[in-house]
């Protein structure tokens, strides 16, 4: 045996080592049985690996059986050095220097080659070395550290994944049944298309998960004393995370289908309603339309000088569009019908707002009249509270101002003027209490101004006698 190197150790510095690295046996052989117990070294070993895992490994896989080479050379030596020091109770010198070689000097002969080092296993050069019992616990430590991190981490990914997997595509499953209810196939359907795109994607993703594990890997950088046993603890797992941003993205993508299949059902369901509803708008436009006219052809006859919008005609277009939406829901085709019947919907409820608006203008004329015959009524109710009823001049005033309302065609500026004057006629008994108006000028309390309706039913408010009312003009 080689002398030792080193400074030759006392009794106690002796019996202290051998009690260290007693406990580090121990801690080594725990964690190599937890390890070859490990789940995913079972899986590994069992597995029809490809791509990365294969490469990884084929090169980290034998380490696990020099693990178990390198501790047994451990054990012997240390097994060696505990009978050196059963010999006697007080170790001489000659038993202290071969114990201090034992314990701190090259006294274990092992397999060359180191995991991270420049000769990996199978290497040819150096098939065996002789090392101390520290420099084989550093080897140990790094053989079981490479061994273990690619062992957790395909257990990781396997763990992770799989079941998720698995249900992703049950639901995906029940999707493609869903999309086969309303008509929507792959090449006739974008929704179609993306169905079978995830399907495959999945399927080549479980295929990638069982066979190639470590491609959904990323390791966290950590220092290189990872998976290291010290002091008898439970063995470092490697730090890391599953790379799930595929299956992530694979989800939110069936989460996407999902909703625009279950809008195409709710419109499956609510197809008729909802045409039937575009229909009844069409039907209130239509009515409205043919009340303009009407009420057009009254105002022509009843008021003088009066420019009267014309009435737009019926929306045929809308109505060819409606004879294609009633196909697309009768042949099944809801994913082409959603856009239309929600395109036709808009369309119905502005024609109907056109309708209305026409009206509105039309008879915005018979408005006016019967604003100003409700101004005459008020003022003739406040002459009599003021007593000036029998008055001649407010007499022939009210009485031109009622034949001008009252007459066919009626003049609308005359009239208007002719109410001014009236109210005017009020102001000596009012004593100024009343606002008046000029004829021909300006009035106030919403009479005219130049000729032109101000305010009350010709500004929008509530209809009287004579104004337009649901479609149907009042009065004569």
């Amino acid at each position: 045996m080689a002398a030792s190197a080193g400074p030759v150790l006392n009794r106690e510095e002796v019996d202290r080592a051998l009690a260290r690295l007693g406990a580090e046996r121990d801690a080594v052989e725990s964690a190599l049985l937890s390890l070859q117990d490990h789940p995913g070294l079972r899986l590994l070993d069992g597995a029809d690996l490809t791509g990365r895992t294969a490469e990884r490994w084929s090169a980290v896989g034998p380490g696990m059986p020099l693990l178990w080479a390198l501790f047994d050379r451990y054990a012997e030596a240390l097994a060696s050095a505990r009978a050196v020091r059963a010999r006697k109770a007080r170790p001489g010198g000659p038993e202290l220097a071969e114990l201090s070689e034992l314990l701190t000097g090259d006294a274990v002969t092992v397999p060359g080659g180191a995991p991270d080092g420049p000769q990996r296993l199978g290497a040819p050069a150096r098939l065996v070395e002789r090392v101390s019992l520290e420099e084989l616990m550093e080897r140990m430590n790094s053989w079981y550290a490479t061994v273990l991190e690619v062992v957790s981490a395909a257990d990781a990914v396997w763990t992770a994944l799989p079941a998720r997997i698995d249900m992703l595509i049950a639901e995906l499953r029940r999707v493609q049944t869903l999309a086969a209810s309303l008509g929507v196939r792959a090449g006739t359907h974008p929704l179609g298309d993306d169905l079978d795109a995830l399907d495959a994607d999945l399927a080549g993703l479980r295929t990638e998960v069982r066979n190639d594990p470590l491609a959904l890997w990323r390791p966290a950088r950590v220092p290189a004393q990872r998976g290291t046993v010290p002091d008898g603890g439970a063995p470092a797992t490697p730090s890391g995370l599953v790379d799930t941003e595929r299956f992530d993205r694979a989800g939110r993508a069936l989460d996407g289908v999902r909703l625009e299949l279950e809008n195409l059902l709710r419109l499956r369901d609510d197809a008729e309603e909802r045409l039937q509803g575009v229909g009844d708008l069409l039907q209130r436009a239509d009515a409205t339309l043919a009340e303009a006219r009407r009420a057009r052809g009254e105002v022509l006859a009843k008021i003088a000088a009066t420019e009267v919008p014309a009435v737009p005609g019926p929306a045929s277009a809308l109505r060819e569009r409606i004879v294609l939406a009633l196909d697309l829901r009768q042949n099944g085709q809801w994913y082409r019908l959603a856009p239309l019947l929600d395109a036709l919907e808009d369309a119905a409820a502005k024609e109907l707002a056109r309708a209305r608006q026409s009206l509105t203008e039309v008879t915005q004329p018979l408005a006016v009249r019967a604003e100003l015959r409700g101004r005459l009524d008020a003022y003739k109710a406040m002459a009599a509270r003021l007593r000036v009823a029998e008055d001649p001049e407010v007499v022939e005033r009210y009485e031109k101002a009622r034949w001008l309302l009252w007459s066919a065609p009626c003049d609308l500026r005359a009239a208007a003027a002719a109410v001014a004057r009236f109210q005017q006629a009020l102001r000596p008994a009012q004593g100024g209490g009343e606002p008046t108006a000029e004829p021909g000028g300006s009035a106030r309390d919403g009479i005219v101004q130049d000729g032109t309706a101000w305010g009350g039913a010709a500004a929008g408010g509530e209809p009287v006698d004579g104004q337009a009312v649901d479609g149907r003009v009042q009065g004569g």
